[in-house]
């Protein structure tokens, strides 16, 4: 094996290194370290700071500074979404029994779990299920609504394969069928804003979660875009902040960092883009030369840029990742949320053999990946593969 003392990072999908600007920025911030609601001058100064990072996020997501609320990350804006609606259903008098929610079999598990959440207290939840490609069909979506429905959530790209869905089309389905009875239609983020612009209004969804931890921001701040406020409430009680929709003391430092890394996500997408596109082809194609069983899960030509999903048959997928390890190559078998479960579910959903879920390799890029790096990951993988079996 190489002897190149070298690590390489990729799994970028798992999550972002804290961009330069993002630091500097956050360490300039740290000075105003007053309560934004107090109405002090520090306190005044802090609040400030915390509002010109939420117009700089509306402003790359097309909207007006009072539809986004931060939160602590992007889990925390997926429950806000999902049962901050139900809880004003509820506050409104309407229970959940009778109600009917729609997501996708392929969710984050922090869109899955809040939905059994809704389940547990009533709430009837149809899973669409993925076509072999990894997209929800609008057919598929149609199909599924009923006069009942009030909400459907269907993440934008997924967080495994990559797999980035017809939010548009789907979109439009829900508009055509809730005329007279409007339905919620939210979108976990994630990724895509790395490398697909995230303007609102283009895809027609009422609320969006975002994550400052997968686009090279701080791990600690979130948002969530509402298109209504007044159709969602708090999950975390205790305080008015964030427009009574998030109590507690709004953190300001990591707020700032999140803003500057959406700028920089924003104004480097297009050519980082095109650099991991071509880096993740080159890497797909040299392990199917290397490995011609190999099995890419979900479609190159629908996926983010830098994210490539494979399943190799007769290896041990964890001692593969622990071997590339001690190789110097970072990356993993699936979401790391669900790294102790033994399948990937977006992969099984995709249908084909038994191994392909169970056998899972994801490999994400980054800022920092070099043509090196992919020709070493594709090589030493390869190299891996008959010392992997089951």
């Amino acid at each position: 094996m190489s002897g190149n003392s070298q690590r390489i990072y990729l799994d970028y999908a798992s999550a972002t290194p804290l961009l330069k600007d993002a630091f500097t920025a956050m360490n300039h911030a740290e000075r105003c370290f007053a309560n934004p609601g107090s109405i002090h001058q520090e306190g005044v100064a802090a609040k400030k700071l915390l509002e010109e990072a939420r117009t700089s996020i509306a402003h790359e997501l097309g909207a007006k500074s009072g539809q986004v609320v931060f939160t602590s990350g992007l889990s925390e804006s997926n429950n806000l979404a999902i049962l901050g609606f139900a809880r004003r259903l509820e506050m409104s008098g309407t229970a959940l029994h009778g109600t009917h929610w729609i997501t996708s079999s392929i969710e984050h598990s922090s869109v899955l779990e809040p939905f059994a959440e809704i389940e547990r207290r009533g709430g009837t939840v149809t899973h669409l299920k993925p076509d072999e490609r990894g997209l929800i069909s609008g057919d598929s979506l149609k199909h599924a609504l009923r006069a009942h429905t009030v909400f459907v959530s269907i993440g934008w790209a997924n967080n495994e394969i990559g797999v980035v869905q017809p939010l548009s089309e789907l979109s439009r389905v829900i508009r055509a069928h809730a005329s007279k009875s409007p339905i919620i239609f939210h979108t976990d983020a994630g990724q895509a804003p790395l490398y697909i612009s995230a303007h609102v209004h283009t895809f027609g969804v009422d609320a969006m979660s975002l994550g400052a931890g997968k686009l090279y921001g701080p791990r600690s701040s979130g948002a969530l875009y509402v298109e209504d406020a007044s159709r969602f409430a708090s999950v975390i009680v205790g305080g008015n902040q964030e427009k009574g929709l998030r109590a507690g003391t709004e953190d300001v430092v990591p707020a700032v960092g999140f803003a500057k890394a959406f700028e920089a996500a924003a104004r480097d997408r297009g050519a980082e883009s095109k650099r991991l596109s071509a880096l993740r082809d080159e890497l797909a194609v040299a392990l199917r030369k290397c490995i011609p069983e190999l099995m890419v899960n979900g479609s190159l030509p629908h996926a983010l840029p830098h994210m490539l999903n494979i399943s190799i048959p007769n290896i041990n997928a964890e001692y593969m990742v622990l071997a590339l390890d001690r190789e110097g190559i970072a990356l993993s078998t699936r979401s790391a949320c669900n790294a102790d479960k033994a399948l990937s579910h977006v992969v099984e959903a995709l249908g084909g053999p038994d191994w392909r879920a169970r056998n899972t390799l994801r490999i994400s890029l980054g800022r920092a990946t070099t043509p090196e790096d992919v020709a070493r990951a594709s090589e030493t993988v390869a190299a891996l593969v008959p010392l992997s079996g089951t």
